[in-house]
């Protein structure tokens, strides 16, 4: 029974005093051999606790393959990961919450002045009435005449060299396959968030397998077939035990992630997507986990890796 807490100063001294001379940068998780969770942002949506919001990169044999969710402050640590734009294979967007999407726009941005020209698949949900779909999303984002960020459109169509993004909406019903290749596979299924359409994410690079729960209520019991022994597994804990309304039709308490993550036992538990209300009982949290799931926790702090 393992608690593992990363702490980001004491990460970048560590890899500082280990990589000295290397190439590898001192805030990133870049190994030559094998997989890597690293953690780009802890956070939720409120700028209260020096971590950026939700965002997740899996390197694989010392690529940034797979980027899981964009919110604030991603940009930062894409860049303190070392992570670069021509290396991502699959983009997923879990929702279209600012605290999981809104510097997406940003990294495109930045890829632009990389070398890369090949697609870019790019993931999310389709839409309700009430939130957009991945395509509308990026249609208002990049569109060239009514897109906030109309100078980006060459990522819809590809001109000028520029890399296309090709969406790939996931709809309610069961899981589906969304990118593969040789050495990675990637699916995904909508997993409930109030009346926000959500997309949880199954990386799967070798024996290994890491499972994006995104923000939910706990409420689809399919998810846990889904997120059946995982290597890793990250949950976000957003919400104290006592929550009601909204934040419980939103999100699960630690008590719901304890039963959901002991249903499918995952090596490994990362909780994740801390905000103020879910760091200040902290221990009482990860206790109320516990009593469902009895292996790691790895509680997240930005630019954390977390390796199989």
């Amino acid at each position: 029974m393992t608690i593992r807490i990363f702490s980001k100063t004491l990460a970048f001294m560590v890899f500082s005093l280990l990589l000295a001379g290397c190439e590898r940068p001192p805030g990133s998780c870049m190994q030559p051999e094998g997989v890597t969770l690293q953690v780009l942002g802890s956070g939720g949506p409120i700028a209260d606790d020096g971590r950026a919001s939700s965002a997740y990169v899996v390197w694989i044999d010392g690529k940034a393959r797979v980027l899981i969710d964009a919110g604030g402050g991603a940009f930062l640590r894409f860049g303190e990961a070392g992570a670069k734009f021509e290396d991502l294979d699959f983009v997923g967007l879990s929702h279209f919450h600012t605290d999981h999407s809104t510097d997406f726009s940003a990294l495109l941005k930045s890829g632009s002045f990389s070398e890369r020209k090949r697609p870019l698949p790019v993931a999310g949900p389709d839409e309700d009435g009430v939130f957009p779909g991945l395509k509308d999303f990026l249609k208002a984002t990049l569109n060239r005449e009514t897109g906030a960020y109309g100078y980006l459109s060459a990522f819809l169509d590809g001109t000028a060299g520029t890399p296309m993004l090709t969406p790939r909406e996931v709809e309610p019903g069961p899981p589906a396959l969304l990118w593969s290749s040789e050495d990675l596979a990637i699916d995904a299924m909508q997993v409930p968030h109030g009346i926000v359409p959500a997309v949880a994410f199954r990386v799967r690079a070798g024996d290994v397998t890491i499972v994006f729960a995104s923000d939910q209520n706990g409420g689809d019991p399919a998810f846990v077939e889904f997120a059946s022994e995982a290597s890793i597994l990250v949950m976000h804990m957003v919400v104290p035990e006592d929550v009601a309304g909204v934040g419980r039709r939103l999100h699960a308490p630690p008590s719901v992630i304890g039963e959901l993550a002991g249903r499918a036992s995952p090596d490994t538990l990362v909780l994740s997507h801390f905000m103020a209300r879910s760091l200040e009982d902290l221990d009482g949290n990860v206790a109320l986990v516990r009593k469902g799931y009895a292996g790691e926790i790895v509680l997240a702090e930005d630019l954390a890796c977390v390796t199989p």
